[in-house]
C-alpha cells in the first residue's frame, strides 16, 4: 500500500491551496482518511480526519477555512485550504486506516507535503 499526497506549496496569506492524497495497491477497504500537519520545532497535531461514511473532525484552528472530503472510489482525500494564515505552515502529512492484504488492519502514511504561507 502506497499513499500519494501532493498539492503543496508557497502562498500568501489569505490564499488557498488544495491537497491530495490517492492510496494505492492491495486494498480492500478504507476507514479513516485523513491529514496531520507538523511544523518546525513543533509537534505533530491532526488536522481534520473524515470517516468513511463522511463524519468530519478538525482541529479548531481550522475550523471554517478548511474542507476535508474524499472519493471512496479514488481512495483519495482532499484538503481544501482557504484563508490561509502563516501558522499554517507545515509539512502536513496524510494517512489511511485500512485493511490490506490478508485483511490486515494497519495506518499508512503519505510522503508529506510542504505548505508554506508567507505573511
Amino acid at each position: 500500500v502506497q499513499l500519494q499526497a501532493s498539492g503543496g506549496g508557497l502562498v500568501q496569506a489569505g490564499g488557498s491551496l488544495r491537497l491530495s492524497c490517492a492510496a494505492s495497491g492491495s486494498i480492500f477497504s478504507i476507514n479513516a482518511m485523513g491529514w496531520y500537519r507538523q511544523a518546525p520545532g513543533k509537534q505533530r497535531e491532526l488536522v481534520a480526519s473524515i470517516t468513511s461514511i463522511g463524519n468530519t473532525r478538525y482541529v479548531e484552528s481550522v475550523k471554517g477555512r478548511f474542507t476535508i472530503s474524499r472519493d471512496n472510489a479514488k481512495n483519495t482525500v482532499y484538503l481544501q485550504m482557504n484563508s490561509l494564515k502563516p501558522e499554517d505552515t507545515a509539512v502536513y502529512y496524510c494517512y489511511a486506516d485500512l485493511y490490506g492484504s490478508g485483511w490486515l488492519r494497519a495506518d499508512y502514511w503519505g510522503q508529506g507535503t510542504q505548505v508554506t504561507v508567507s505573511s
